[in-house]
């Protein structure tokens, strides 16, 4: 196992300005791959999230918190204040990144915007998530995951035109705002070797949902043509005698007879109504009400056999507790644990596996400003000197 000096960002000091999921997101895969991430929070409360857990016991860091700010220190600065804007500034001098993720213009009213900070340090990667962009008419709009969906057109696409409108439960946005938040600040460090010089970059929630839909928007830009795989005939959500599986007929050069196979069913391929892949469109609600009837008549188990058998690409519809629970969740090394100063932390791991430097908790998740004193006798300042 690699010492902490080995990991890949070991020696590269973060200033991380990001509360909620977006930024802090990205700030934890640098912090897990062994930046030095200071968190910079609010006298009082901190960031958002730590008491975003209803009903969470008084004291608790809450799992909300904890699932994205292993690995950071925490410290708590006034930056409105003299002394904190002081202390902030010493230590954007010397870092290598600062990440905020604050609607455009609240890091410029704070004395932390990119043109002050890149005259203190040139070498600075200033890294910006927002909702929509640093300009144009939304700038200034507040960003948040679910609105990203609507605006981006995600929302409106549903692998059944018949299903009502509704928000993805998982924040495909934030998530996916954060990857690439990631991805610019590890390409901005490569060119400042190559420069010597730092640079500002940017990532929208909105730019990020757009991004996911490369294959549709492509499609609908260059063909004026819908792409939407969710609909397509052979593929599909169906229920069994005790549960749900998911099944999808592609890949093959006549998926429909191997299905029908697998169903126990006489070759639907051969069926007028189901001939080839246009019928199938055409037809497909009476197709899938055949799938729907003979899948209700077995269990997902046997179901899945039957499919895969014929080599159809299928899987269970399975809880998130079940899902964390599979033995190849434990494998791969999705769960994380560590004794915290309060409880036993459980997280969600790394999904980038590398033999050279694995993901552990080397700091778990910080109680608020539990780093304050250490970091600022770092940079020579005692904590009256920042004035929380």
């Amino acid at each position: 196992m690699s010492s902490e000096n080995e990991l890949p960002l070991a020696g590269i000091r973060v200033i991380d300005f990001t509360q909620v999921m977006m930024g802090p997101v990205a700030t934890q895969m640098l912090a897990d791959y062994g930046a030095d991430v200071i968190k910079i929070e609010k006298p009082g409360t901190g960031d958002l999230s730590r008491t975003a857990f209803p009903n969470d016991p008084a004291g608790l860091l809450g799992p909300v918190y904890c699932s994205l700010n292993r690995n950071k220190r925490s410290i708590v600065l006034d930056t409105r204040s003299p002394e904190g804007k002081a202390a902030v500034l010493k230590l954007c001098a010397s870092a290598d990144v600062v990440v905020n993720n604050f609607r455009a213009g609240v890091m410029e009213r704070l004395g932390f915007g990119w043109e002050e900070l890149s005259a203190l340090n040139p070498r600075l990667i200033y890294a910006v998530g927002t909702g929509y962009g640093l300009t144009g008419p939304y700038a200034h709009k507040g960003g948040q995951d679910v609105l990203a969906q609507a605006m981006s057109g995600v929302m409106h696409r549903r692998s059944d035109a018949d299903q009502p409108l509704a928000v993805h439960a998982t924040t495909f946005a934030d998530y996916s705002a954060g990857m690439h938040l990631v991805q610019g600040v590890l390409l901005a460090l490569l060119q400042r070797a190559k420069t010597g010089k730092g640079q500002r970059i940017s990532v929208s929630l909105l730019d990020s949902m757009l991004a996911a839909q490369t294959q549709e928007g492509t499609a609908h830009l260059m063909r004026g043509r819908e792409v939407n795989w969710g609909a397509m005939p052979l593929s599909g959500v169906f229920e069994t005698s005790d549960g749900a599986l998911v099944m999808v007929g592609a890949f093959k050069a006549n998926p429909l007879r191997d299905i029908s196979t697998a169903l126990g069913v006489d070759d639907l391929s051969l069926d007028p109504r189901f001939v080839d892949h246009s019928r199938q469109v055409e037809n497909k609600k009476a197709l899938q009400g055949i799938f729907r009837e003979r899948f209700r008549s077995g269990t997902t188990a046997h179901w899945l056999a039957r499919l895969e058998e014929q080599d159809l690409l299928c899987a269970p519809v399975r809880s998130l507790a079940e899902a964390l629970a599979d033995e190849q969740t434990a494998i791969n090394g999705m769960v994380l644990e560590a004794d915290g100063e309060v409880e036993r932390v459980r997280v969600i791991g790394s999904p980038i596996h590398m033999e050279g430097a694995p993901v552990t908790i080397r700091i778990p998740p910080a109680r608020l400003g539990q780093y304050t004193d250490a970091v600022l006798e770092e940079i020579g300042l005692a904590r009256r000197q920042a004035a929380e």
